[in-house]
C-alpha cells in the first residue's frame, strides 16, 4: 500500500503523530505543523524490563509492541486527533538495542539494551584479540568505543553463549525497527539509529564490513539503511482497519532518542552543547558529518546522513540520588533542596566516584564502580548527597573538556542548554552544574523535548520546515556560573581524577 503523495508545505492543519519508545516508558504524543505539542493528546504507558543475573537489561519486544499499540489506540481517541487530521508518523526510541527474529518473524532472543554488563568477558575478549591499535582503528571507524553498551559485545556474547541464535535468527532489528515492521511490512533502519550500535562505518555510512566477519555476521541479516525520511509504505491491512485516521499517513523511520533530545532542545549546531541528566545524563553537540577523528573517550553518532553528534553519556545521573534518598533515608526533597542551597563548594570532605551501575564516558571502564572516600564520623547523608550531585557534575567538566576543542570560538563562550527531569527539578543542583562547568545553564519552558526533535527533523524532511532551526525553543531562564566557585571546583576534579587513576588505571 502506497502512502499518498502529500504537498505538505502548504498544508495548514498538519498534525503528526510521535512515538517515543523509551526504557521506562512508551508514549504517544501529536504535534501540529508548528512542533507545538497538543497537550491533550499525551499518552504514556509504563515498560517493564527484566534484570538478568548478570545485570543485563532486556525487554519483552512483543510487550513494547503491544505497548506501543495501546500508546496508538488512545492518542487517536484524544480530542486533539479528532480535530485534524495525521498526516505523518514518526518517532524516536532508546537506542543500541537488538532483538533476534526467527523465519517467521517471532522473537527469538529477548531485546538486548546498552544496559549489558554482562558482556563485560565479552569486551575483555576483543579487546585482547583485537590489541590497542584495533581498538582505536573500531572507534575511529565506527565513533563507538569498545564497550559494553554496543552491540560488537553483545554479538560476541551471543557467539560464546548461545550460538544457535545467530545459526537461527533471519533478521536482527531495533526496537523501532521491529515496531515499523510489523505495522508496514518495511524493514530499515535509519542512520541514526544504526550509529548507536557499533557497527555502522561512519565514512561509508554502511554496516562496518570489519565487524560482520569478526563477529560471522552477515549484512543480509541487517536491516537496509536509510534516511529518516518519508517512506512509500502504509499500514498493514490489519492495522489499517484498526486506525483508519493513520489509513493516509506517511511513515518516517525512527531516530535515536538523543539526537531527537537535542534538536528538541534547539542544540543543532556546533555552537549549542546540551546537557541532559534524567536517571543518567548526556552532553551532546551536533557537529558536521565529516568530522576527521572521534576525540578519546568521546562517541561520534548521526542525526542524519549529514549531521553527526559528538558527545558522551554517563550511567549515573538522577538514578544515584534517588538511591542515596532511599538508602540514606534522606528528608523530602524541598528539604534537601534547601540543605543544599545552603551548603558551600566541595566543603564535606568527600571524595565520590559516581560509578553506581558501572562507567561509560569518558573512561568506558567495564570494571569501573562507585566509591566513596574520605567520610567520617562527623560526615552527614546530605554531605554524602552533595558528594554525589558535584561528583556527577564533574564528568559531564571532563566530558566538556573533551568536547571543547571541537567547538568553534563562539560555541566555548555560549551557554549550555540543560534539560532533564533530575536537573531542572533541582535549582541548586543547576546552580552546581553551571559553577563546574563555568559556563551558563540556559533552560526551557519546552517539555517532551525528544518528542518535539522527532516531530522538527520529520517535519524538516516532509518540507514543513525549511531547517532545524527554525523553530527555537521558549527559554526559561539562565543560572550563571560563580567563578570563584568554579576555581574551586577545578582542584576537586582533578583529585577526583586522580582518585579514579589509583583504583582503576
Amino acid at each position: 500500500m502506497q502512502a499518498l503523495a502529500v504537498d505538505f508545505a502548504k498544508m495548514d492543519d498538519f498534525t503528526l503523530l510521535v512515538l517515543d519508545i523509551g526504557t521506562s516508558s512508551t508514549r504517544a504524543l501529536l504535534f501540529d505543523g508548528r512542533a507545538q505539542l497538543l497537550t491533550d493528546s499525551i499518552v504514556q504507558i509504563p515498560n517493564a524490563p527484566r534484570v538478568t543475573p548478570a545485570g543485563d537489561v532486556t525487554f519483552d519486544a512483543d510487550a513494547l509492541f503491544a505497548a506501543v499499540v495501546e500508546a496508538v489506540d488512545r492518542a487517536l481517541a484524544t480530542p486533539a486527533a479528532q480535530r485534524r487530521p495525521v498526516r505523518a508518523v514518526a518517532g524516536c526510541t532508546f537506542v543500541a538495542n537488538v532483538v533476534g527474529l526467527d523465519a517467521q518473524g517471532q522473537p527469538l532472543t529477548p531485546l538486548f539494551t546498552y544496559a549489558s554488563p554482562g558482556c563485560a568477558e565479552a569486551v575483555a575478549e576483543l579487546r585482547s584479540a583485537l590489541a590497542a591499535g584495533g581498538v582505536r582503528a573500531v572507534h575511529d571507524r565506527t565513533g563507538c568505543p569498545l564497550h559494553t553498551s554496543y552491540l560488537p559485545a553483545r554479538f560476541h556474547w551471543i557467539t560464546r553463549q548461545h550460538p544457535e541464535w545467530l545459526n537461527q535468527a533471519r533478521r536482527w532489528l531495533s526496537i523501532g525497527d521491529y515496531v515499523l515492521w510489523r505495522l508496514t511490512g518495511s524493514t530499515c533502519t535509519s542512520y541514526s539509529v544504526a550509529s548507536w550500535t557499533g557497527l555502522l562505518n561512519r565514512r561509508t555510512l554502511q554496516w562496518d564490513e570489519e565487524w560482520l566477519e569478526r563477529l560471522q555476521l552477515s549484512v543480509e541479516r541487517l536491516p537496509p539503511l536509510v534516511e529518516a525520511a518519508p517512506l512509500s509504505v502504509g499500514l498493514q491491512p490489519e492495522w489499517a482497519r484498526r486506525w483508519p485516521a493513520l489509513r493516509e499517513a506517511v511513515w518516517i523511520p525512527l531516530i535515536g532518542d538523543g539526537a531527537a533530545a537535542n534538536v528538541g532542545s534547539g542544540a543543532v549546531s556546533a555552537q549549542q552543547v546540551a546537557l541532559t541528566i534524567g536517571t543518567t545524563g548526556a552532553m551532546r553537540v551536533v557537529v558536521p558529518a565529516e568530522q576527521p577523528a572521534v576525540p578519546d573517550g568521546l562517541w561520534l553518532y548521526r542525526v542524519t546522513a549529514q549531521e553527526a553528534l559528538l558527545g558522551g553519556a554517563t550511567t549515573e545521573g538522577g538514578n544515584l540520588l534517588a538511591w542515596l534518598r532511599e538508602t540514606l533515608r534522606l528528608p523530602s526533597l524541598p528539604e534537601i533542596e534547601a540543605a543544599m542551597a545552603a551548603a558551600p563548594p566541595a566543603a564535606h570532605g568527600v571524595h565520590c566516584l559516581p560509578f553506581i551501575a558501572g562507567e561509560r564516558a569518558p573512561g568506558w571502564n567495564e570494571a569501573a564502580r562507585a566509591a566513596l572516600i574520605g567520610f567520617t564520623q562527623s560526615t552527614t547523608p546530605l554531605d554524602l548527597y552533595r558528594a554525589a550531585m558535584e561528583a556527577i557534575a564533574y564528568r559531564f567538566a571532563l566530558i566538556y573538556r573533551r568536547l571543547q576543542p571541537c567547538l568553534p570560538e563562539e560555541g566555548r563562550n555560549s551557554a549550555i542548554v540543560a534539560s532533564g527531569g533530575a536537573l531542572t527539578a533541582s535549582p541548586s543542583w543547576q546552580q552546581i552544574v553551571a559553577d563546574v562547568l563555568g559556563r551558563p545553564l540556559t533552560l526551557l519552558q519546552e517539555v517532551e523535548l525528544s518528542a518535539r526533535g522527532a516531530a522538527i527533523l520529520a517535519l524538516r524532511s516532509l518540507g514543513v520546515l525549511p531547517a532545524l532551526d527554525a523553530l527555537p525553543p521558549s527559554l526559561a531562564a539562565t543560572i550563571q556560573p560563580d567563578m570563584a566557585r568554579h576555581r574551586r571546583y577545578q582542584e576537586r576534579i582533578e583529585e577526583q581524577s586522580a582518585l579514579y587513576a589509583r583504583l582503576f588505571g
